[in-house]
């Protein structure tokens, strides 16, 4: 069976999308949140970001072909801002940081 073949996989990735879709229309309203809702929202995007990130190294792991095609794709992707999926990740976690530390300002 092949990687994309799993129903466990398809729908964990239809979910991750499904909800990062949400919290970025959510987001767009982030500068009106009260303290309460910026942390919440905050946490959920770490969460999500937390998924995200295992989702990618189950790919990594993989052997499946179509998996590691995926990999490829992202790397070259990103390359072409002069990232990768590391320094992505890094990125997303330092600008929650730098959120959480405005609301604590």
């Amino acid at each position: 069976m092949g990687f994309f073949d799993s129903e466990l996989v398809q729908k964990e990735a239809m979910q991750l999308f499904q909800d990062y879709q949400s919290l970025m229309q959510l987001g767009s309203g982030y500068g009106k949140f009260d303290r309460e809702g910026k942390k919440l929202f905050i946490e959920r995007m770490e969460a999500v970001m937390d998924r995200y990130r295992i989702f990618m190294k189950r790919f990594e792991l993989s052997e499946d072909f179509s998996a590691q095609m995926t990999v490829e794709q992202l790397k070259t992707q990103l390359g072409q801002f002069g990232m990768t999926p590391d320094k992505m990740f890094e990125q997303m976690n330092q600008t929650l940081e730098r959120m959480k530390a405005e609301i604590d300002a």
